[in-house]
This record gives structure tokens, sequence and C-alpha cells, in this order.
């Protein structure tokens, strides 16, 4: 190869390094003033939070006027046992974004939980739809291990919003659907993902596709949630 055709790919090299080099050097923050302030919630950290020593308390879930105000800490995954769906059902909620990357250096992501079954315990099972606010999008669950529907780095999507850039706003609307054997992501009103009951519970994944329905937000991450609901199919 010709010093002068090296030269641009030694250079992106650099900076593949470099981005990676930064993602691995964002750690996990605990907020001042953490824990879960709105009745009847409940939340469960990562594994690998756990594992260093993390908990709900890193995080924090309160009411803001009419929304859930989340800010982590810890990647947590909140819930309301009084909150259950079953059978054919849709859960959705719109997530705002109000600052975007405000409390990381790289997109985080956000969404909404169904399928929910011995939630805060080492048992516990269910399955989530995030968006990013850079237009991408991961289905993923949590079984005797975690899970993956679509991918190490999830997918991009044209109905995923994107924010204008860091510190400005970006939202999106998650909805999550089951009907007869098939489970379903939309997202701005587009179905983006669509997978098989069977795909599903099975073995290593969920014990069910009836459970709790709640959110979740990746480690670093603040947002607003608004209109959290429950509709039968």
């Amino acid at each position: 190869m010709s010093r002068s055709r090296a030269l641009p790919f030694i250079v992106a090299s650099l900076a593949l390094t470099s981005a990676i080099g930064l993602q691995a050097q964002e750690t996990t923050r605990s907020v001042a003033g953490g824990g879960i302030s709105v009745p009847g919630w409940k939340g469960t950290v990562d594994p690998q939070e756990a594992a260093r020593g993390m908990s709900v308390e890193g995080a924090k879930l309160e009411k803001e006027s009419d929304a859930l105000h989340v800010v982590t800490g810890p990647a947590v995954t909140y819930w309301s046992p009084a909150n259950t769906a079953s059978g054919d059902y849709t859960v959705e909620a719109t997530f705002t974004e109000p600052k975007y990357m405000n409390l990381n250096d790289h997109p985080h992501p956000y969404g909404i939980v169904i399928a929910g079954n011995d939630m805060g315990t080492e048992q516990e099972t269910y399955l989530y739809c995030a968006a990013y606010g850079n237009g991408s999008f991961i289905v993923r669950g949590f079984g005797p291990r975690p899970f993956q529907m679509n991918g190490r780095r999830g997918e991009t999507s044209p109905a995923v919003h994107r924010a204008d850039g860091p510190g400005k706003p970006v939202a999106q609307h998650i909805a999550m659907s089951v009907k007869d054997d098939q489970v379903t992501c939309a997202i701005n009103g587009t179905v983006v993902a669509t997978y098989s009951r069977a795909d599903l519970v099975q073995d290593g994944k969920l014990k069910s596709t009836d459970g709790v329905y709640g959110i979740r937000f990746a480690h670093n991450t603040e947002g607003l949630v608004t209109e959290l609901t429950m509709t039968k199919q």
C-alpha cells in the first residue's frame, strides 16, 4: 500500500480507536439524592451494575408534574407491581430526552418493558424495546442471562427521531404490542421490529409474554416519561 493511500486508513483507525477508548472510559456515576420516590414503584439494576456495588439508590425515579422523571446512575428497569398485562395488549409511552447526551459521551437508550416475571429476583425475565436519540433502537431481554433480538448494536430506522445535537431535545413514542403469536415494537407510529412468541418464550429467554410492564433507562441518562398506558387489543 502506498504512503498516500495508507494515510487515510491510519487516520480512520486512530479515530475509531479514540472513539472506542472514550466509550470505555465512561463510568457509571451515582445520582445525588437517588432512590425511588414514586409510590408503589420498584426498580432493579442490571446484574453487572449490581456486581460493582450499584443499586437503585444510585439512580432517581420521581414524579415531575404528570411525568416520570428518571436520572441514572446505573442502568435501571422500573415497574409497578400493579401494572400488569396479559393476552393481547399494547404498552406505550412517550420518552423525552430534554438535553440529549447531557450525562454521557455517546448515545444511550430508554424504552418500554413488558413480560416481566419474578421481577427483582435472580429469576427475573422481561423484554424491552429502547430508542437512542441518534436514530437507532435495540430489542433486548433478560432471562437466565441477557439476550439480544436485533444484534449487538441494534438497528437504525428512519422512524426513530434524531436529536439535532448534544444538549438538544429529542422525543420518541415507543409501543410494544402482543397480538396472537407476534410481539412488535413500534417507534413514532412505525413498526420497527416483529418477533414470533415462540422466538421469545423459551428456555433461556422469557417465561411468558404476560407479566408486569414498565420502563428502562441505560446508565448515565436523563429523561421524562409521559402517558405510560396499557390497552387491551
